[in-house]
């Protein structure tokens, strides 16, 4: 099991959940962050730490947002991104995020 990044962190990414991952499997895309699951320890630290509660153990989705399990895996995939698994973010930001990502309409927070 994995944890996932899901709508509050569109436009928002706080971040404050990228230092407090002791394996360093949080990825910044131009508008969200990604968990990669591959790399995920499950240990629940980002849950904490996430202001915006955008962060859910992947089997605790609420049902309407379970298409971010398919969005933060394909992310890390030759189609998107073509990171595959490269064992850590390292601080480095990906010029990119997943389609389904770029064509979410900008938040309240980011327009306002």
């Amino acid at each position: 099991m994995a944890h996932v990044i899901t709508t509050a962190c569109i436009d928002c990414k706080d971040g404050a959940c990228v230092p407090c991952c002791p394996v360093d499997c949080i990825y910044e895309g131009e508008r969200t962050l990604y968990i990669h699951p591959d790399e995920c320890i499950d240990c629940g630290i980002c849950v904490s730490a996430c202001p915006t509660q955008a962060i859910y153990e992947e089997h605790r989705l609420p049902a309407e947002l379970t298409h971010f399990i398919a969005i933060n895996r394909e992310f890390f995939g030759a189609e998107v991104s073509g990171l595959g698994s490269p064992g850590g973010a390292e601080g480095r930001r990906i010029a990119c995020d997943h389609p389904r990502i770029a064509l979410e309409a900008p938040s309240a927070a980011a327009a306002g």
